[in-house]
């Protein structure tokens, strides 16, 4: 995982091969979703507000799980 510089997120990681996005919140715990394509994550980390993008764009599209 890597860090961001968000007000919400603090890192994000993503595993191309299983299509894997995992977020780890500045407030709270770790989240996982499968099946996200590659393009999402790009458009994420390339997002002026990461936070922002993830509420809109990912957040309610995708199954999120607490992983820690």
């Amino acid at each position: 995982m890597h860090a961001v510089e968000s007000s919400n997120l603090k890192k994000v990681g993503y595993d191309p091969e299983t299509r894997t996005m995992r977020i780890q919140f500045q407030h709270g715990g770790i989240y996982e979703a499968s099946d996200i394509p590659p393009e999402k994550h790009a458009e994420l980390m390339a997002a002026e507000s990461k936070g922002k993008h993830f509420m809109t764009h990912l957040r309610h599209r995708y199954e999120w799980t607490r992983v820690e």
